[in-house]
């Protein structure tokens, strides 16, 4: 079994809960990444989109792994930063009313009307960027961001 911890996540996690724990506010963090904690290999290697063995291309592919977005937020919490829950970027982005924006631009834009449709898929869609990708956002106690109310 393979566990993965990054130190410099939970690190920059705890930094940014100190500082909104001092000064206020919020951050919104969307990447791809775990929602709940687990085992496996993240780390991957994409070169002109595609993906490869992390060491196959020495310099020439992007070298990423998954965010652990549970460990991001136990760390930011412990230093006295509140999240909400870790969410789905299609879910988050349909509670921010994406799907009406794009029905919006698409009628004020009826020659992009396919272009929006795709690019809202891509955001969207479960087979695209709307499961893998994640969205958590690290605020101060008391605050409910959008997207994000209990």
């Amino acid at each position: 079994m393979i566990h993965e911890h990054s130190i410099a996540l939970t690190d920059f996690a705890r930094q940014v809960a100190r500082l909104i724990a001092r000064a206020g506010g919020a951050a919104l963090f969307i990447d791809y990444g775990r929602d709940e904690p687990g085992y496996g290999d993240t780390l991957q290697a994409l070169r002109r989109h595609e993906k490869e063995h992390p060491l196959s291309n020495p310099g020439e592919a992007d070298l990423t792994a998954h965010v652990d977005f549970p460990a991001f937020a136990a760390a930011a919490e412990a230093q006295g930063g509140a999240t909400g829950p870790i969410r789905r970027q299609g879910e988050f982005l349909r509670s921010l009313g994406v799907e009406t924006r794009a029905a919006e631009l698409a009628r004020a834009r009826p020659d992009r009307a396919d272009v929006i449709a795709r690019q809202l898929e891509r955001l969207i869609g479960p087979d695209h960027m709307g499961i893998l990708f994640k969205a958590v956002c690290l605020h101060s106690p008391g605050l409910a961001p959008p997207g994000f109310e209990p």
